[in-house]
Order: C-alpha cells, then structure tokens, then sequence
C-alpha cells in the first residue's frame, strides 16, 4: 500500500526548500504527499503589499506542489510573522486534526529543537507540531474530533528538519531529486528573489566582493539560490558518500519500544 505523507511547515516555501528531496523520494515511491502550510507568507518582500503577497504565494505554492508531486496544498491562512500570536493551543488542535484526517505514515515537520531558529513562526509551528504528534493518538485530546469521526492516531516515522538539527541521525540520498526540489522551489518566485536580495543587501553592507564568488548568477536569483542549496545538500552528501543529501532527526516510537525491537533484531 502506498504511504501518507503529512508535512506540516509554517511558509509555503518550508517544505521546498528543507525537504524537497526527501519528498521527491517518497513520491516516486508511490506517496501521497499532503503539504500544511501554516502562514500566508505575507511579509517576506521587498517590493509588494502584504494582501498581493499572500495571493501570489498562494499561487506559487500551488505550482510547486504540482512541479514536485504533491497534493494540492492545504492552506491554513494564519498571517505571516503572526502565527506566534495566536492563542495557547489553537495550532496545536489545527495539527492534530489533520493528523486525524489524513492519517499519516510518516509527517515531516521542523525540529522543535533545533537551535538558533530566529523566526518566531518556525518556532511556533515546530512545536505545536512536536505537540501533535506527541498526543494526536490520545481519545480524551480534543474528544470533539472523535465525535466528527476523526479517530486518534499514531504517526510511525516522523522526519525532523532544522538548519541547526541536533542529534542527526538520518541522512536521505537525495542525489536523483535534487534537480526536482531546485524546480519545485523555483516555483516560489517571489521568495527566492527576496531570500537572495536580503542576503546580498547584507553582503554588501559586509564589503563581501559577491560578483567574485557568484559570478553570472548575481543576476538571476534562482540560480543564486540553487549554488546555495547544492553546496549545503553536497556537503550533507559527503557523510554518507554521495552526491547530495539531506539530514533529520528520524523518530519513530518510545525509546523503550525501540530498545526491545533492537534486542530482537
């Protein structure tokens, strides 16, 4: 039978860019891939209004799922820079509940404990997802779902992603998708122009000589981006001795039942 996917990121960009490979990998296995994207991603621009840059993200969310794979996005509509505001709980039960519907195989999501994560809505969505799939199969959290038929589940395999992930213990040969995560976050236009205009505005401000180093590719934001993505996912790949990969912090069930499947194992 082919597998549920859930991935659950803050920005439509999050699952591009941190886990498009891995997602490549599943798809071409035969999984079904659904993308939660917390925020509508209306801040992140130099040069739109916040309501245009919610609609155009939207739109190219849509298209990089396409050009990836997945399932139509599932979009909750928080506002960008603002998911950290919202009350005590209302993410988390937003993640159980899809984790209820879909009953995932595997979610993919970012590490509640990675260090450094400096962008509040990163930290927020981590760990209501961290929250979630920790409690998603207990019958007295949220009984309402169980009474709209939604049943508690246990997610198996959960793939954690961080810039600064701790405790790695998953590297994923994404050398045959690499080219396919590249594209699918091609797709979000507007963002790959932003992250790469606030990274040269701030290497300009350092007196970094860019034009030396990137050469032709200081004109064209993608192909910017991409140098930066395949140098990260090579030397990821040299761990395990191929091209390009990617790192998580693989769990799967209680240290405990871990331990009695390696004794028998």
């Amino acid at each position: 039978m082919s597998k549920t996917v859930l991935v659950l990121v803050p920005h439509p960009d999050d699952a591009e860019f941190f886990a498009g490979g891995l997602l490549a990998n599943l798809i071409d296995g035969g999984a079904k891939v659904y993308i939660a994207i917390a925020s509508d991603g209306r801040r992140g621009s130099f040069e739109h209004d916040p309501e245009r840059l919610a609609q155009i993200r939207r739109e190219e969310a849509m298209q990089a799922a396409q050009t990836l794979g997945a399932e139509a996005p599932i979009f909750l509509g928080y506002p960008d820079l603002e998911v950290d505001t919202l009350p005590r709980g209302v993410l988390r039960e937003r993640f159980i509940r899809l984790i209820r519907q879909y009953q995932p195989d595997i979610v993919v999501a970012e590490d509640a404990f990675a260090a450094y994560e400096v962008h509040p809505d990163h930290r927020a969505v981590a760990w209501a997802a961290s929250d979630a799939l920790h409690f998603a199969n207990l019958p007295l959290m949220h009984p309402e779902h169980i009474a709209e038929g939604l049943a508690p589940h246990f997610v198996v395999e959960k793939y954690f992603y961080g810039e600064n992930l701790p405790n790695v213990n998953k590297i994923v040969d994404i050398s045959q998708a690499m080219e396919r995560k590249i594209a699918a976050m091609g797709e979000h236009r507007s963002q790959v122009k932003f992250l790469v205009e606030d990274v040269f505005r701030q290497a300009k401000l350092a007196g970094l000589d860019l034009q030396s180093l990137l050469g032709n590719a200081l004109d064209d934001p993608l192909q910017a981006l991409a140098w930066a993505m395949r140098a990260q996912a090579a030397e990821i790949g040299q761990r395990i001795g191929v091209a390009y990969a990617e790192a998580y912090r693989y769990v799967r069930f209680h240290p405990f039942v871990e331990n009695l499947l390696a004794m028998q194992g």
